[in-house]
């Protein structure tokens, strides 16, 4: 079937979220999709998961240092352009989407020499070398937050899947519920604050826990659990690799504790759940950072830097917010009113004109 949208990009929930959402969006337009991606991204499962077909390139980002691997990166970079270019000539899309991560480069730049129309979508507030790259050969630019420097760049907002958006929280009034992730992978300091509630609040019945702790420290954090209950815990706390379905954890959660990356904040706001927000340090233009002080000063969440969240705070910070219902509305209202519901649609529009 021809294809009429090559989406490319990925790596992260960061870029592939977004991207899945838009091809939902252009799919219930009528119009035919197909992705690429990266071998090594969480779009190599995803996409398929989500009924879309996906080529996949070798390689890895350049490492930040010196370093003998950077010349097999080089090398793969070099393969992967290659295949890049072959696909963009077999599929011949009316337009190119990339969302940033490793495959996006190839892939937009394969497009601009066989003369496709590029779109990108940035999701962070630093753009990555994918997109400034794109948009210098000419690719139209969407960004999710305003003052992102991307040269003649329309503000539209970050997509959010459908099945999110639709989300209706009815979260139990008699025993909330907070819900701690840190995206697929996890993060160690929340991972390791979140525990040390067990410890904390190991005599509360009137409230639940529900950690999703991430692949990569997932035995460790259940090893570090089991080492902290006791006998006669009244906590519920329940500790997960994995959420397959997001949409279940808002639907129920109380408050969140999470990471402040672009499709975390989206979601939050557009599900209307209150958080407290633990940017990365270190992400590139400590992206994170701003995400999250939208948030907060938008009077949506409480941001705590990564080396004050220790199990003390967080035990502060939580108490307070579940202790005051009325303060839980506030936020909810504050979060939902930060959202941008038709982010997916206006992207889509780009999308079309540019393919028009």
């Amino acid at each position: 079937m021809p294809v009429d949208v090559l989406v490319t990009g990925g790596g992260t929930g960061g870029h592939v979220y977004p991207a899945l959402a838009l091809a939902e969006e252009l799919t219930r337009r009528g119009r035919t999709v197909r992705f690429v991606g990266s071998q090594r991204g969480l779009e190599a499962t995803a996409v398929p998961a989500a009924g879309f077909e996906i080529d996949l390139l070798p390689g890895r980002g350049l490492q930040r240092r010196l370093t003998l691997a950077n010349v097999g990166v080089l090398v793969g970079a070099l393969v992967a352009f290659a295949r890049a270019f072959r696909i963009v000539g077999r599929e011949r899309p009316s337009v190119v989407v990339g969302v940033g991560g490793y495959a996006s480069l190839p892939c937009v730049v394969a497009a601009r020499l066989r003369r496709r129309p590029v779109v990108v979508h940035e999701q962070n507030a630093a753009p990555g070398l994918a997109n400034r790259v794109a948009v210098r050969l000419g690719a139209r630019a969407a960004v999710s937050l305003p003052g992102t420097p991307l040269a003649g760049a329309v503000l539209i907002g970050n997509p959010v899947r459908r099945v999110i958006a639709e989300v209706v929280r009815r979260p139990d009034p008699d025993r909330p519920t907070v819900l701690a992730f840190g995206g697929s992978l996890g993060a160690r300091r929340i991972n390791e604050a979140v525990v040390g509630l067990a410890d904390a609040w190991r005599d509360r019945d009137d409230l639940a826990v529900r950690h999703v702790s991430g692949r990569r420290d997932h035995s460790d954090v259940e090893a570090s659990l089991a080492a902290a209950r006791r006998p006669g815990d009244r906590l519920r706390y329940e500790l997960v690799a994995y959420e397959e379905h997001m949409e279940h954890a808002y639907a129920t959660a109380t408050v969140a504790v999470c990471r402040a990356g672009a499709v975390t904040v989206a979601e939050l706001a557009a599900v209307g759940l209150p958080a407290v927000l633990v940017p990365l340090p270190g992400a590139p233009g400590d992206h994170q950072t701003r995400n999250a002080a939208v948030m907060a000063d938008g009077g949506a969440a409480v941001m705590v830097p990564d080396t004050e969240c220790t199990p003390e705070r967080l035990a502060t910070e939580l108490s307070a917010l579940l202790a005051d219902a009325a303060r839980l509305d506030r936020m909810s209202a504050a979060a939902r009113s930060l959202a941008r519901p038709d982010a997916a649609a206006r992207l889509a529009d780009l999308v079309e004109d540019a393919a028009a």
